[in-house]
């Protein structure tokens, strides 16, 4: 199973026959330039290609009027004044001969790639479209969109494909208002969209695009607004937005189905969302939401129109369908001001339909965001040399961002294994997973070993030796990520030499993530260099910032608020060169909450994760990990099962400690 790219070059033929300065950027080149990028990165070649069709007419009515589409089949002989007239009737429109053709082909491939994802031919994919489509409704064309792709997609996969619940993640920089009007009483979709609002005085100008419109009737609580009141929003409040709404939401929802409304003008360089979103983000998104749904991601593009940040964008994306990792976020992480109150207005507006957040102890937000929508368009952006330095800057940061991520190159073996013995034969990996037999010099072994008796045996000796040969060749770039296995008794010590080696041979910060009864070891100080994380402590407590304990919570509720509250902020605000996972003994954690775990930690290091498990775990622990830090989704948690009052007790008082020091820890402004 790989990742489809549904495209179909007829896509291109609509284009613009008169001077309109608002639909101008919506043209051919997006398309083109997207896809000679993916060529050039080699990507297109990795991914199963399929030629888009054209949705019939039966399934364009799923979402929309028989009189809206026999209006827009009429268009195909129309002339150009004509074509100018009608589309002068709809809101930042336009028509061309081939629109009717092109728009079903859009709307056909995110059929297709829904089919293929729910048939098991692929696993995930991207539909490659113009013209876009969230904001087109069941009886009109909006905001460039002409059929709503994805709404007819979900449709489509509730119908044939018998699904109850979809999750619709909509990341364009406009509000996807015409699929929010689609489901906004259907409880079986969740739809989330984050846009730039500005109080209501940015395009399409709606009061619901407000974070308190969530829904109506049987649907309350299922449409989810994030507004962003200001430009500049970047890599922190992206993933900010992720780790605090939307994830929680989508683990109680337990989304059969997840599409994605990829919009990349909510990246850097694009004039539409003036926001400072580096294309790497994109690639962590797409990781964070191939947690849910055991994989099954449909991307369909919507906008995008700075051309160089749209098509790297774009690429990012395949990347993660395919596996890859994510390279490093770069940046500070840390959320501005106004986007932590939009995101707890969010929470305090979803808190009453959500278990998830309701335990959190949500505080209501003591002013609305909203203002009163302005009566025009936002004000201009200004054309001054002030307006001209801010742009030229945003490009230049592009073109350094873009030649850093040049210098990174993917490690040939993207995940190895290091195990005393050969896996049974009825435990199937990924066919391009190293299984190692290599091992460090016996002498350097041995003066790593020295200080400590529990290496002293010949079998911790042996076991050591395989996992400093590992760490080598993850920190040289030889291997992305690797499971080790070394035995119980020796478990903690062999960790205290991966730290120490790790540390010697590179590594500017490491992350270790120690599960079960695991003391810190004694050389480690709060320099900076090492933050130390126990899930299994006796009690919550942070001894420093660099030193953070809490105990292991019980329910599926708890151990995800434990992970997406407080260990993952924690990881993506310390940005580590290195994630040490450690299993202990009697760790406590079951298959698919330690492949959960392994998995969400592939994005903060860039996916350089080295796992360290008691050989006395089974084997299919082994294998769980070595799949999904080879990029596959990570088993079903199961139903959401609510946190225990003492669970999110301890991990707020946490928070509250750490949070000064960790901004990603924040989720509400600082007054």
């Amino acid at each position: 199973m790989g990742t489809a790219l549904v495209y179909h070059e007829d896509m291109t033929a609509a284009r613009l026959l008169w001077d309109d300065p608002e639909c101008e950027i919506e043209r051919p080149e997006r398309l083109t330039t997207a896809l000679e990028r993916l060529r050039q990165r080699g990507l297109e070649q990795r991914c199963l290609r399929l030629v888009a069709r054209e949705a019939s007419e039966a399934e364009l009515g799923l979402v929309h009027s028989p009189e809206y589409v026999a209006l827009l089949r009429g268009t195909q002989a129309l002339s150009t004044e004509e074509l100018q007239a009608l589309s002068r009737q709809f809101d930042a429109v336009y028509f061309h001969p081939s629109t009717f053709h092109c728009a079903r082909l859009a709307a056909g491939a995110a059929l297709q790639l829904v089919d293929a994802v729910m048939a098991g031919v692929v696993r995930n994919g991207l539909a490659l479209v113009r013209p876009p489509g969230h904001h087109s409704q069941r009886a009109a064309a909006n905001g460039f969109c002409v059929f709503n792709s994805v709404a007819i997609a979900a449709k489509h996969a509730q119908q044939k494909h018998g699904l109850h619940r979809i999750l619709i993640v909509d990341w364009d920089i406009h509000h996807g208002q015409g699929t929010q009007y689609i489901f906004e009483d259907d409880p079986s979709v969740l739809y989330f969209s984050w846009h730039r609002y500005e109080h209501g005085r940015f395009w399409p100008y709606l009061r619901e695009s407000d974070a308190d419109t969530v829904g109506r009737g049987r649907g309350l609580g299922f449409t989810v607004n994030l507004p962003w009141n200001q430009v500049g929003m970047g890599n922190a409040d992206y993933m900010a937005a992720f780790l605090q709404v939307l994830l929680p939401l989508a683990f109680e929802f337990n989304a059969e189905l997840v599409l994605v409304s990829a919009g990349f003008d909510s990246a850097i360089g694009d004039s539409e969302g003036q926001m400072q979103a580096t294309p790497e983000c994109f690639a962590h998104l797409t990781q964070l939401l191939q947690v849910l749904a055991g994989g099954r991601v449909c991307a369909v593009l919507e906008g995008g129109y700075h051309l160089e940040s749209l098509s790297q964008s774009v690429c990012m994306m395949v990347q993660a369908l395919l596996g890859d990792p994510a390279p490093p976020l770069s940046g500070p992480m840390v959320p501005h001001g106004s986007a932590l109150q939009s995101i707890q207005s969010v929470r305090a507006a979803q808190a009453p339909h959500w278990m998830s957040l309701r335990q959190q102890g949500v505080a209501p937000v003591l002013s609305s965001s909203t203002r009163s929508p302005g009566q025009g368009p936002s004000p201009p952006m200004p054309a001054g040399p002030e307006f001209k330095t801010a742009a030229a800057q945003a490009v230049a940061a592009l073109s350094s961002l873009l030649d850093q991520l040049r210098l990174r190159p993917t490690p040939p073996v993207r995940t190895a294994l290091a195990l005393p013995a050969p896996l049974d034969g009825d435990l199937v990996l990924p066919h391009d997973v190293l299984c190692q037999e290599g091992s460090a010099p016996q002498e350097e072994t041995q003066a790593w070993a020295r200080p400590h008796e529990a290496l002293a045996q010949d079998k911790a000796l042996s076991a050591l030796g395989r996992v400093l040969h590992l760490l080598d060749r993850i920190l040289d770039g030889q291997v992305s990520s690797g499971i080790a296995a070394t035995p119980g008794p020796a478990v903690a010590a062999t960790l205290d030499v991966a730290i120490r080696c790790g540390l010697s041979h590179g590594a500017q910060r490491l992350l270790c993530v120690a599960v079960g009864q695991l003391d810190r070891p004694p050389h480690l100080t709060d320099d900076g260099g090492t933050l130390w994380l126990n899930v299994g402590g006796k009690e919550a407590a942070a001894l420093s910032m660099f030193h953070v304990s809490v105990p292991l919570p019980r329910t599926t509720g708890g151990f995800l608020s434990c992970v997406l509250a407080l260990v993952l902020p924690l990881a993506y605000s310390f940005q580590p060169d290195l994630v040490l996972v450690v299993l202990g003994p009697a760790h406590g954690l079951q298959d698919p909450q330690a492949a959960l775990l392994a998995a969400l930690l592939r994005g903060p290091a860039g996916g350089r994760v080295l796992a360290l498990v008691d050989e006395e775990s089974t084997p299919q622990l082994a294998v769980v990990l070595a799949r999904v830090l080879h990029g596959e989704a990570p088993p079903s948690l199961g139903p959401f099962c609510m946190a225990s009052l003492e669970t999110m007790q301890a991990l707020m008082h946490l928070r509250g400690q750490l949070e000064p020091q960790w901004k990603m820890l924040r989720v509400a402004a600082p007054p």
